[in-house]
């Protein structure tokens, strides 16, 4: 026997096993850190987001300053010079191919978002949690000198943070960042960065009371699996896929159709703010406004009309391509929890479940990103409805196409053959 090659090649074995535990150290020490530094920023975001909806939702009449808001937003957006406003399409391509995103993303992000829900425009806050987590993570990569790989996975770990500290499902955030970039493909190197920073972020948001870690729409009335029930349940599965598609189609179509009729941002985000003024006197309530976190609940209660879904769909698209900031994903996820409480009566199931099906139906359509979704499902509701859950997902995964919220993603590999076609989003 070559003792001498053994021994070598158990030298090298050693080095590569110590490599990797000091790596491991880096990025548990590391991602522990920045979790917590963002969770904090993420807390008191959050704080000031219910803060301006309660204040919006004791006088009404605030609504009528949604274009002076929006004239603000632009104001501030074209003072420092970020008139581009790539979103969280510029989350993406940094992570694909290096793009700097600067630190004054951050405070644009969060104080246009807060300005958006303080006079009522229908906008999430999840999509302004990736931006400003992005642009916190890549700050903190260029003062430490990580090199470009390592910087990468630190804004993976950091929009994993942000999306975890409000969005309360650390285990979906962890995987989220990580799978959306690029569908098909998994980057497995952020995972342990992305899981501490994560469940620090948390943490952090259940030590500011932002956050419980009780599940906050327990399913209970679930129907044997094994029946005519998920049969039923097959036609919500195709109902989300098609209402994911209509709404990236939605997105895509309105802000063409803002920019190419109204070219001045100033007058483009004045004109959508007053459309939103006038919509709102014509449905006669404001609960498609702000979040909507009142509908959802209300989803899962009783059955909701199908119209429902539909103004939702029509009140975001309107605000968020006028200029609004905030994000594309809670209204995602109102517009899936709706539509499934509207067809629970169609089909005949339960409305509770009808209701999270929905909306982890929607959410992997608009996002495509079908591991994340099941665990949302898992962590708002509790794992009664797995079964459900998971067919669809998966039907709604491959039906909704190639579509997307975000254009900087790419498909990989195709939804329905093992192969290579890298190929973007509609």
């Amino acid at each position: 026997m070559d003792y001498k090659h053994i021994k070598e090649r158990v030298k090298i074995r050693a080095k590569e096993q110590e490599r990797l535990f000091f790596s491991l150290i880096k990025w548990i020490l590391l991602s522990s850190v920045t979790g917590a530094i963002i969770g904090t920023i993420a807390s008191g975001f959050a704080k000031c987001i219910t803060w301006v909806t309660a204040f919006r939702i004791g006088h009404p009449m605030v609504i009528l300053g949604l274009p002076i808001g929006g004239l603000l937003i632009v104001g501030m957006y074209q003072l420092l010079r970020e008139e581009k406003n790539a979103g969280t399409n510029l989350m993406i391509h940094s992570v694909r191919s290096g793009e700097e995103i600067p630190l004054r993303i951050t405070p644009l992000i969060l104080i246009s978002t807060v300005i958006t829900h303080f006079f009522g425009g229908s906008s999430g806050r999840e999509g302004a949690a990736l931006q400003f987590g992005g642009s916190v993570g890549a700050y903190i990569a260029d003062v430490l000198k990580l090199n470009e790989d390592d910087k990468k996975i630190l804004i993976l770990a950091s929009m994993s943070a942000a999306f975890s500290a409000l969005f309360g499902t650390p285990m979906a955030a962890a995987l989220f960042p990580m799978e959306v970039i690029s569908i098909g493909v998994m980057y497995y190197a952020a995972l342990v960065p992305c899981v501490f920073a994560s469940f620090m972020a948390q943490r952090i948001a259940v030590f500011f009371s932002i956050r419980t870690i009780q599940i906050p729409y327990p399913v209970t009335d679930v129907p044997e699996f094994y029946s005519s029930a998920s049969l039923k349940m097959l036609l919500l599965a195709v109902a989300c896929a098609l209402a994911g598609s209509m709404f990236c189609i939605a997105l895509h179509y309105t802000e063409k159709i803002y920019k190419k009729y109204i070219e001045n941002r100033y007058l483009r985000v004045a004109t959508g703010g007053v459309a939103v003024i006038v919509l709102t006197a014509l449905v006669g309530n404001q609960d498609y406004l702000g979040l909507g976190t009142e509908m959802i609940h209300s989803s899962f209660d009783v059955p909701l009309g199908l119209q429902v879904f539909l103004l939702k769909m029509l009140f975001t698209c309107i605000t968020l391509c006028a200029g609004f900031k905030g994000g594309e994903i809670v209204p995602s996820l109102f517009i899936g929890a709706t539509l499934g409480s509207a067809m629970s009566v169609l089909i005949g199931l339960p409305v509770d479940i009808c209701a999270a099906c929905g909306m982890v139906g929607v959410f992997c359509a608009v996002t495509n990103s079908p591991i994340s979704s099941l665990l949302i499902a898992f962590e708002l509701f509790g794992f009664d409805g797995m079964p459900y859950f998971c067919s669809v997902v998966a039907i709604s995964y491959v039906l909704s196409g190639y579509y997307s919220l975000y254009s900087a993603q790419k498909i990989v590999y195709s939804k329905v053959t093992p192969k290579f076609i890298d190929r973007k989003t509609n």
